[in-house]
């Protein structure tokens, strides 16, 4: 495994990869088996598993935890040489962005305006630039998303479709804790109690997809019950609870086979997100 800091060692690592189909995982650091499948799924699409780590702060907001955000390098790096990472780019603010903040970004239009961009304006303008940036350095074929970000796996296919980027974007499904919460980075600031709060929001979804297997079709009761059921845990702050389509994410009134029913809440100060598609009926 290579690890490469600057824009210079990463472009004299992609001359030595010769014709070797490139697969790109995109993190921000402080991994976990989340990732990791994430890296497993990549090493199946390509013959060279590219990893960046980079927090990066176009795609944080006023008070938002830029500065807290975990990190820990050397931990990651072992993690993925124990998984069969070929090459690591671990760039440094000014390497990532020379020339400062970028003057061009990647606007992602009215389907940002919804779910988590309503309530976070601006992060997935961030996003979409350094995914943009990333594949522009890095140049792979396909690259590899984790699907708990849902609206962020589909704005990043519509930008690769919309702007010809000619990348195959996969995302990969939810890792979850034995007691069905989503693996996140995030997770590090829950206390015991709010981690045991925490894991409410899973079973909430679950217990929708269950009631729609079961036969209940509208959106508005099966929503009703995720709140119900979030608002039963005194750590929990339901933000949002939507039932979207998958690839428009409008939200829809009756639910069917591939509807995203998808939520972020508080725990504490903790800001989880979580989603499941219904399916199995």
């Amino acid at each position: 495994m290579r690890v490469v800091a600057t824009r210079a060692e990463l472009a004299e690592a992609q001359e030595g990869a010769g014709d070797r189909r490139t697969a790109l995982v995109p993190t921000m650091g402080y991994l976990h088996e989340g990732h990791l499948s994430l890296v497993d799924r990549a090493r199946e699409l390509g013959d060279r598993v590219v990893v960046s780590i980079f927090v990066n702060p176009l795609q944080f907001g006023p008070g938002e935890d830029l500065e807290r955000y975990p990190r820990d390098r050397e931990r990651d790096l072992d993690l993925l040489r124990q998984r069969g990472a070929d090459l690591i780019f671990v760039p440094e603010l000014d390497e990532m962005y020379p020339h400062g903040e970028p003057t061009v970004t990647v606007s992602p239009g009215s389907m940002a305006k919804r779910l988590c961009g309503a309530h976070r304006p601006g992060h997935f303008r961030g996003v979409l630039t350094v995914v943009a940036r990333l594949f522009g350095l890095v140049r792979p074929e396909a690259a590899v998303f984790g699907r708990k970000d849902f609206q962020q796996g589909v704005l990043i296919r519509r930008m690769v479709r919309d702007l010809e980027m000619g990348v195959q974007v996969e995302l990969s499904p939810i890792v979850r804790e034995d007691d069905g919460l989503a693996l996140s980075s995030r997770n590090a600031y829950l206390g015991s109690g709010e981690r045991a709060a925490a894991a409410a929001l899973s079973r909430a979804l679950f217990e929708a997809r269950e009631r729609w297997r079961a036969g209940t079709s509208s959106a508005s009761s099966l929503l009703e019950g995720i709140r119900g059921r979030v608002a039963a845990e005194s750590l929990l702050q339901l933000q949002y609870a939507e039932a979207v389509d998958p690839d428009s994410l409008e939200s829809v009134g009756q639910v069917v086979e591939g509807t995203v029913l998808a939520l972020a809440a508080f725990c504490g100060t903790t800001r989880l997100i979580d989603n499941v598609e219904l399916s199995g009926r």
